[in-house]
């Protein structure tokens, strides 16, 4: 049986009536139900991304919308989409974010319907702080961290010059402090939204890791050749 609202349903529909798909996908991605954001739903998404006729600010606003929801299950899964594509999607996603002056403001998101509401309000508030600081940390350094080549001697941070490693291993740093910060601990994960979102974090983290890790292989045989 399906976990739909009737509210999903009328809002998708909304956006059939305007001939707007990728909106009604980011509606279908981001239901009620009290799991993941459906395969399909992402998939299409990451694809409209691709394609240069889509209109990726209205693509961002619709997102947005769904992060302005009450409910900590839409709010949840709006976020998981976001990273999603993020990560997944193309890099004018993640560029158009990083050019915004606010993104998530979602500091004060509280959920009272129940004590789940009040208990995944808190990674809520979590969550949308690390997206903050990914989208922030891709408008100081004109590339995500996450993406580029990692493990290698010609690998980017491997390569990059002291002067933007002394740059750019703070904002990496910041970026993992606050992905640290979630915080979350095995009895947390009791349902299918912040497992997803635990699963992209936990994906980022490594990536991360490794990025840091070159950066500190970078300064220590800079330093080596300059003694």
């Amino acid at each position: 049986m399906s976990g739909q609202t009737l509210t999903d349903r009328i809002a998708a529909a909304q956006y059939t009536l305007t001939g707007s798909e990728v909106s009604r996908a980011v509606c279908k991605a981001t239901t009620h139900e009290q799991t993941a954001p459906k395969k399909k739903h992402l998939e299409y998404l990451i694809q409209a991304t691709q394609d240069s006729n889509v209109n990726v600010p209205q693509m961002a606003d619709t997102l947005m919308e769904r992060v302005g929801n009450a409910s900590w299950v839409v709010v949840f899964k709006a976020l998981i989409t976001t990273h999603h594509l993020m990560v997944h999607g193309n890099e004018r996603f993640v560029q158009f974010l990083a050019s915004r002056n606010t993104l998530f403001n979602l500091s004060n998101f509280l959920d009272k319907t129940g004590s789940h509401g009040y208990d995944m309000s808190t990674f809520i508030r979590r969550y949308s702080r690390y997206l903050n600081e990914k989208a922030f940390a891709y408008r100081q350094m004109s590339f995500d961290f996450g993406r580029v080549k990692k493990g290698y001697a010609d690998g980017a941070m491997r390569t990059m010059s002291v002067e933007k490693l002394l740059k750019g291993m703070p904002i990496l740093q910041s970026q993992i402090d606050s992905l640290l910060d979630f915080e979350v601990h095995p009895k947390d994960l009791n349902n299918g939204v912040i497992n997803a979102c635990f699963l992209l974090l936990f994906k980022d983290l490594i990536k991360l890791y490794a990025c840091y890790n070159d950066g500190i292989i970078n300064l220590v045989l800079g330093v080596k050749v300059n003694i």
